[in-house]
């Protein structure tokens, strides 16, 4: 079965909740919901892992090696514009990844448009609030050979 990690940095467990506007009105839990029941109908094998410390984010990184995974769909949130350890801990594991973003980053402030993730991504979608996730999982889908996925 293929292993997808769905990785999400600072702040984002409080989806809903903050700034609506930017970033919808759907929670962190209704978004990992609606993609589990997408990963789940493709037999694809779905981990979610949500922190506002930097340090577990890389040792999530690097423990997806270890098991196996075999995409990422990562929103980093803030540490977009300031992580490199992020950044050499997913070209560390070699793990293809998609770079999510609710808002469109593009469009907002200055500091924000600033990725440190972009260049070495499979590829970056951003603004469609929670279905940013969804559209990155079927890019993921679409690449999973078949039959891999429920292996």
């Amino acid at each position: 079965m293929a292993k997808v990690l769905v990785l999400n940095g600072p702040n984002l467990n409080l989806l809903g909740e903050r700034e609506p506007d930017h970033y919808g009105s759907s929670s962190l839990d209704d978004i990992i919901g609606d993609m589990r029941s997408l990963a789940g109908a493709c037999g694809v094998e779905l981990a979610h892992v949500q922190s506002n410390s930097e340090g577990e984010l890389v040792d999530t990184i690097h423990g997806a090696a270890k098991d196996g995974v075999e995409y990422i769909i990562f929103n980093p949130a803030g540490f977009t514009h300031t992580s490199v350890v992020l950044r050499d801990a997913l070209l560390a594991v070699r793990i293809p990844f998609i770079e999510v973003h609710l808002s469109a980053v593009d469009a907002r402030e200055p500091f924000r448009q600033q990725t440190y993730f972009a260049d070495i991504a499979m590829g970056v979608i951003s603004g469609f609030r929670g279905e940013s996730y969804l559209l990155a999982l079927q890019a993921v889908l679409n690449r999973i050979e078949p039959g891999q996925a429920a292996k």
